[in-house]
């Protein structure tokens, strides 16, 4: 039986590690360069903070880490822009942070979303490239399946240069999902092989429109009906949908934590009052990780949050308002890796749990930067 709670999941893991004879974590312990690793978080959600993590080859140099999946033998794969035909924009490494392999030349200037699935005892990655407006279906190793542009069946693009994917997610029935989230801000429904279902959204703040639909994932924690939540970048929120597309329900973040309760009733195009819970910290969220009862959210304004079943803010990590401040004066700080601080996020792009909870977070910064938070 699985674990059902974050408490439950610590002790069940804890065991295991004993019982395994690995080495307990000691909080406070030193890196090779002999400075304090930073720990970050509160209670049952303290990590510590390993940043730059992963040993790359010469022959790639990080620009924009964009961002990161992981397989089901523990490898993780690192997407990022890359410079135009400058190297690879997928990086696999082992679970120390050893290089593996790379790929995706062809993508260089436009790697962006990395997602995965298995379909018939079989890994695939989804990838999406926002420079050629296409979505690419490969293996592990980068040999790919097909590339699709945009749906004409959809009769919303007038031109290919309005369709820049940004990340895909997958349905309980074999469907998938594509987020134009640099493009017309539409969400794509496809089947298992392919062919195109329906669309909807199209730029607004309106429930059911959006402005950056820049990343998406299937809710189907325990106790909730299986749907879909879309990192709704611009329109600082996130916003829920049917699997057909109705909008259900929207959490939008505030400014001041002590506002309660909407500002306004929310309409849906058909008329349906649209659902609104105000949490306090959402405030550019970039992409969705579900692991049990837990939903982690990248947010581009300098934190990962994480959030429990019944959708209360559980963790803001890395969270400091004056430092946030100093990140979004003029966005400057994330082309001078000098500035970084420890124990402190520039602009979280995408993250993702491990099988053991631990979390690894991929920032758009002009070097790239990995963190690895390992849980303690």
């Amino acid at each position: 039986m699985q674990p059902t709670t974050r408490r439950e999941f610590l002790s069940a893991t804890g065991a295991a590690a004993f019982l395994a004879g690995t080495t307990p974590v000691i909080l406070g312990a030193e890196d090779k360069a002999g400075t304090k690793i930073p720990i970050i978080g509160e209670g049952d959600f303290r990590f510590e903070c390993h940043h730059n993590w992963g040993e790359l080859p010469k022959s790639i140099s990080w620009r924009n880490t964009h961002g990161v999946t992981i397989d089901k033998d523990g490898l993780i794969y690192i997407k990022h822009q890359a410079a135009p035909k400058s190297c690879d924009t997928v990086a696999v490494f082992d679970a120390d942070g050893k290089f593996v392999r790379s790929f995706g030349l062809e993508y260089a200037g436009g790697g962006h979303g990395i997602d995965i699935r298995t379909e018939d005892g079989q890994e695939f990655l989804y990838l999406s490239d926002t420079l050629n407006g296409q979505v690419v279906k490969c293996d592990l190793n980068g040999e790919w399946v097909w590339k699709k542009r945009y749906p004409r069946e959809a009769g919303v693009y007038p031109s290919l240069d309005k369709f820049r994917p940004t990340n895909v997610c997958f349905g309980p029935n074999g469907d998938f999902y594509v987020g134009d989230g640099y493009g017309s801000s539409f969400l794509h429904q496809y089947d298992i092989h392919g062919s195109w279902i329906r669309s909807w959204g199209g730029t607004g703040t309106a429930p059911g429109q959006m402005r950056t639909p820049h990343g998406q994932w299937l809710d189907a924690r325990p106790g909730r009906e299986p749907s879909l939540v879309i990192a709704d970048r611009a329109n600082a929120r996130l916003q829920y949908f049917s699997l057909d597309g109705q909008p259900q329900s929207i959490m939008q973040g505030v400014k001041d934590a002590s506002q309660e309760g909407p500002q306004a009733p929310l309409k849906a195009a058909d008329g349906r009052e649209i659902p609104l819970s105000n949490v306090a910290g959402i405030s550019f969220p970039a992409d969705v990780d579900i692991q049990g009862e837990y939903m982690l959210v990248p947010d581009l304004y300098a934190r990962v949050l994480i959030f429990n079943g019944q959708n209360e803010l559980v963790a803001n990590l890395g969270y400091d308002a004056e430092w946030t401040a100093h990140v979004l004066d003029g966005m400057q700080v994330r082309r001078d890796p000098a500035k970084f601080q420890p124990g402190k996020f520039v602009h979280p792009h995408d993250a993702c749990f491990d099988k053991d909870g631990n979390i690894f977070v991929t920032e758009w910064v002009d070097a790239g930067r990995v963190t690895f938070l390992k849980r303690v």
